[in-house]
C-alpha cells in the first residue's frame, strides 16, 4: 500500500464504513453544515455494497456568513443560498482540492479513479459536483442531494479538466425544499447539461420532501454505485 491516512488531513479524522469483501471501489461522501457523519455512516452500513469502502470526511470549522458568522463545520463560507448570491471562490476551490487529495490517496493505493464515486447532501453535494467537474481524472460519478453547482457563472471558462465530460451525475431534490428550492436544483441540472454529456444527467424529485433526506434518497446513494462501481 502507498501512503497513509495521516498524510491526508481529511482522511485522518474521517468516518469510514469498510467493505465486507475485498474493497475494489470507494464512495467519498460529504455532508451539509450540521450533518452528523456518524449517523450517516450507520445508515450506509445498512445499504452498503460488500466491495465498496465509504469515506465520510469532516468539514473544517469556519465562520459562516449566512449563519451570523457563527463557527461551525462548513466546507466553505456561504453568503447566501440564491443563484445570484456572492460565493466564496477561494474556499470552494480549497475544499475541492482537499477532496481531490483523498481521491489521489485512494488511487495511489490501487483504486482507479473510475471506481471512485463522490456524493453529498446540501453543501456537501455542491462540493461533490464542483470537485468532480474540475477533476483531471474520469470518476465513476456523482450523487448530488438537495444542492447546487458552485461558481456556476464562470464554470465553463474556469475549468481545463478533461475527465468530466462523461461523468454520470444523479441529482435528487425535495419538491418542498425551502432552503434550496427545487427550481434551483432544476437550474443546476440544466446548467450541467451544458457542461457534460446531457445523457449523463439524471434529475429526480420527491413530492412532500423538504431540505432533508429520506429512505428513498438514501437508497439513491447506493443504487448508482451498483451501476457505476461494478463488482
Amino acid at each position: 500500500m502507498c501512503g497513509n491516512n495521516m498524510s491526508v488531513p481529511l482522511l485522518a479524522e474521517a468516518v469510514t464504513v469498510s467493505g465486507t469483501e475485498k474493497e475494489t471501489a470507494r464512495q467519498i461522501i460529504a455532508f451539509s453544515l450540521v450533518s452528523v457523519r456518524h449517523g450517516w455512516a450507520d445508515a450506509l452500513t445498512a445499504i452498503r455494497l460488500p466491495h465498496v469502502k465509504y469515506i465520510c470526511p469532516h468539514a473544517p470549522r469556519i465562520p459562516v456568513t449566512l449563519n451570523m458568522k457563527m463557527t461551525m463545520p462548513s466546507w466553505f463560507d456561504l453568503m447566501g443560498l440564491r443563484p445570484d448570491s456572492p460565493e466564496d471562490e477561494a474556499g470552494i476551490k480549497k475544499a475541492a482540492e482537499n477532496i481531490k487529495a483523498i481521491i489521489d490517496h485512494e488511487t495511489k493505493n490501487g483504486i482507479p479513479p473510475n471506481r471512485i464515486l463522490l456524493g453529498g447532501f446540501s453543501q456537501g453535494g455542491a462540493l461533490s459536483l464542483y470537485t468532480a467537474l474540475t477533476c483531471q481524472q474520469q470518476l465513476a460519478g456523482v450523487v448530488a442531494l438537495s444542492c447546487w453547482l458552485p461558481l456556476h457563472r464562470s464554470f465553463q471558462s474556469a475549468t481545463s479538466a478533461s475527465g468530466y465530460k462523461n461523468v454520470p451525475i444523479l441529482q435528487c431534490h425535495g419538491e418542498m425544499d425551502i432552503m434550496i428550492p427545487m427550481q434551483f436544483g432544476a437550474m443546476t441540472a440544466e446548467k450541467l447539461k451544458t457542461i457534460v454529456n446531457p445523457q449523463m444527467i439524471t434529475f429526480k424529485t420527491y413530492p412532500g420532501l423538504q431540505h432533508s433526506s429520506c429512505p428513498q434518497k438514501m437508497l439513491q446513494t447506493a443504487s448508482p454505485v451498483e451501476v457505476l462501481l461494478l463488482c
